[in-house]
Order: structure tokens, then sequence, then C-alpha cells
């Protein structure tokens, strides 16, 4: 059995008011765990502590377990934003069951848009993803002075979504990662193989001289292009120069398409946690 996790040297285990604050955003493909350190500012954004990462579709409790053991005293808040209903629910189950186990006060919350310090200006704010959402409230913390801002954030599907001036949210393009373009050459053809994410990053250069390698091209090159249109077009809805901000577990996938981005790799978890005070005021 491997040993638990340990906590870094400098990273607390609770706020100082005993409290634990731990994050969790459920992927498609991943699910991702973190503890929250409070910001310094009220116009900053917090800081991720201890995390861990498991595979959506086979949530290791042993392995939950000993990171939940390791990282939290105190009364534990559990904020879980989810784009995969049923992996969320198995994961609040096994929070649940350790906290009745080790009797860990426990305050479970499922983030929903209302929780987000975030304006929405779409008929149907409820029906947007909540990882969209939470990367954009944190985006919003990261903007220098009133510019317009895209957020592309790269995962199992990749996300281009686009907030005005002000700071409204103003919806976007969601189109497939890499991985389900490559899954769909695959199941949609006979003869053309399965290729992993590892494979196809970075893109061949053209031509390619194999099956595997005119794959790799097409989706990679294929992929950046698409995005950096998409980009193009949110900028021209605003008539003017936007920021773009680049975020996702697979965002080493564009980042030689979109060379004006600023790289944040943790918007969604750091979006999440800003949802903490509205958490606690419950």
């Amino acid at each position: 059995m491997s040993p638990p996790p340990q906590v870094p040297v400098g990273v607390p285990r609770g706020d100082a008011s005993g409290e634990t604050v731990l994050l969790a955003d459920v992927g498609n493909s991943r699910i991702k765990l973190a503890t929250a350190v409070p910001a310094a500012t009220e116009d900053t954004l917090p800081q991720l502590g201890q995390r861990l990462t498991l595979p959506t579709t086979a949530i290791d409790a042993t392995a939950l377990s000993a990171w939940l053991q390791a990282v939290s005293s105190g009364v534990v808040t559990f904020l879980v934003a989810s784009v995969h209903q049923e992996a969320a629910s198995q994961l609040e189950d096994h929070v649940a069951r350790w906290a009745h186990v080790t009797q860990q006060p426990l305050r479970p919350r499922r983030v929903v848009a209302a929780d987000l310090p975030l304006v929405i200006a779409l008929p149907e704010p409820t029906q947007v993803g909540i990882d969209r959402l939470a990367a954009a409230a944190a985006a919003l913390r990261q903007r220098r002075g009133g510019q317009p801002l895209v957020v592309v954030d790269c995962g199992t599907a990749v996300t281009v979504d686009l907030l005005s001036a002000s700071g409204a949210f103003l919806g976007g393009a969601i189109l497939p990662g890499a991985d389900l373009m490559a899954q769909a050459l695959a199941a949609g053809t006979s003869k053309l193989p399965q290729l992993s994410q590892a494979e196809m990053s970075p893109p061949p250069p053209l031509p390619g001289r194999s099956t595997a390698e005119a794959i790799a091209a097409g989706v990679g090159w294929g992929l950046q292009g698409a995005v950096a249109r998409v980009v193009q077009e949110a900028a021209a809805a605003v008539q003017g120069e936007v920021d773009v901000l680049l975020t996702g577990g697979a965002a080493a996938a564009l980042r030689t398409g979109l060379p004006e981005a600023v790289e944040l790799p943790d918007l969604v978890l750091q979006g999440i946690a800003l949802a903490a005070g509205k958490a606690a005021s419950c």
C-alpha cells in the first residue's frame, strides 16, 4: 500500500478558524481535488494547497481517504462543482462515509451558478456548465483594466467563453478536445487506430508520413486552428481587443496555437474556491 499523501511544508491544513475548505472539480475524465488557501485580499484569487487527481470512472477510495485524512482539520467544507453527476454523487458518498467513520464535521455543498461572483448574461444561466462559470469567475480576478476576456478551457471538451468589458459572462463555444476527435476517428472507421493524447501532442509537422502521424497532425493542427478562429470570432463580437486566458489539463495541445494567451492552469478550482464564502453563510 502506498503511503498517505504528505502535506507540503507551508500549506495549512485549515484556516485561522480551524476550518478546512476542500474543492472538487468533477470533469468527464478526471476528478481534481485541492485544499483552498484563503486569498490575501478580496480582489485576488484563492491559492491551492494539497492536491489529488482521480479518474472519474474509477474512484480510488483508499487514496481518497488517505488524502482526506492528511489535509483535513476542524470543520470540513466540501465544495463540489461537477459536469458528471454520477461521478460527483459517488465522490460525495465516499467523503460522507469517511467523515462518518472519522467523526469529522463535514459541510458538503454542490456549487451552482448562484454561488459564484459572476453576472451571467444568458437566458438560462443554470444550463451553463459549472466548470465554465467557475473558470470565468476566477478569470475576472486576474483581469487588469476593463478589457474583455476570452477564457479557453482545454479538457475532454474545449470551451471558449467570452466575458464583456463589464465582466458579464456572454457565452461561447464548445468543441471536442483532441481525445474525443481521435476516438471519433477510431470508432467511425474500420482501420484507423486509436491514438492517445501523448501520441498527438505536440502535433507532428506536415506531411504525416504514417497513418498515426496523419491523425496526430490532423487532430492537433486542426484543433489549434479551430480554437484560434473561435477566439478571433469572440473578439469580433465585442469589436475590439481581448485578453486570452488558457486553462485546463490538456492546455499543452493549444499553447502554440494561442501565443497571446496567458496560461493559468487552475482557474476552475480557484473559481470553485470563490464559492466558499457563500457556503459558509448557509
